[in-house]
């Protein structure tokens, strides 16, 4: 029964695709099945996590990435440094913890569920961290979708400035998407190459967040996967996979990250769960208010 329950919530999860959800199965599997501190989604804790990360790594190809958002990524550098940093300062402001700052911070500035899986396992972050902010993300994600279209259309935006402006103000990639491809395909297109810009980031954000959390750490414990997520970065630019090979492995580097948000899930514990406040939701919103009008305003001006 617990395998084939085990197996029904992943082949959901991974039908659905959508990573809080992946987290949320786990946590109802750990919740009513109780599984031993033995059972292997336990065990293997993070690593399917970090086999989907390296598998992102090899989606990403630096010249590609560079040349489709080059006139536009000075500011959108700009803007991925001052939404992190911003929503580090909140954090503190708040008192919040600093690993929960630090997810929702990564996740708003650069893609969001992406960004806060590559970062759970560096910083350490706890299952029920990691929950709050992908919940949040989640939440915030799907009122993008409905709300930006309408605001975008109220505004008389261009189809490039929509496409632009939830490029930078939204989170998750298929939440860009989605938001931009109801207002135009056009928008979508705009929307995607842009979308580029902010998840190169992603590379160096890993690296200095390693740097910072496990700087006294020995060098045997430096994270392998970090150096197999820049070796994928450097095979992609060197062999110039074709569009075919780029969407298998984003299809299974998808699979590979719900898989390891379940496994996370799973280790759910409500005790801790309990403790944390409704401090994360404000930060995330603060920080989405305070994005939102700063994209739109360099859109429209810039």
């Amino acid at each position: 029964m617990l395998y084939f329950t085990f197996a029904f919530l992943v082949l959901a999860s991974l039908y659905i695709g959508n990573a809080a959800l992946s987290i949320f199965m786990g946590i109802l599997f750990a919740y009513f099945l109780k599984p031993s501190s033995t059972f292997f989604t336990r065990r293997i804790g993070t690593i399917p996590l970090q086999i989907g990360i390296v598998l992102l790594g090899a989606t990403i190809s630096l010249p590609n990435a560079l040349n489709v958002s080059s006139e536009y990524l000075p500011w959108i550098s700009l803007f991925v440094i001052i939404s992190f940093f911003s929503g580090l300062l909140l954090g503190k402001i708040l008192g919040i913890h600093h690993r929960i700052a630090f997810l929702l911070s990564s996740g708003a500035a650069i893609c969001g569920g992406t960004a806060m899986a590559a970062m759970a396992p560096i910083i350490k972050a706890k299952p029920q961290e990691l929950l709050v902010a992908m919940t949040i993300v989640f939440l915030l994600n799907a009122f993008a979708i409905i709300s930006f279209p309408i605001v975008g259309s109220y505004l008389e935006m261009t189809n490039f400035e929509f496409g632009a402006w939830s490029a930078l103000a939204i989170h998750d990639t298929g939440s860009v998407i989605g938001s931009a491809l109801i207002f135009s395909n056009e928008s979508a297109q705009v929307a995607a190459t842009l979308k580029l810009g902010r998840t190169i980031w992603l590379i160096p954000l890993i690296l200095i967040a390693n740097w910072v959390f496990n700087k006294q750490a020995q060098a045997t414990k430096f994270p392998r996967f970090i150096i197999f997520f820049m070796l994928a970065i450097i095979a992609n630019t060197v062999f110039n996979f074709n569009e075919q090979t780029i969407n298998s492995l984003q299809l299974t580097s998808q699979g590979f990250l719900l898989l390891g948000l379940f496994c996370i899930g799973s280790q759910f514990d409500s005790v801790e769960l309990k403790s944390l406040s409704w401090k994360p939701l404000i930060l995330a919103m603060i920080l989405w208010a305070i994005v939102i009008p700063s994209a739109y305003f360099l859109v429209k001006y810039f």
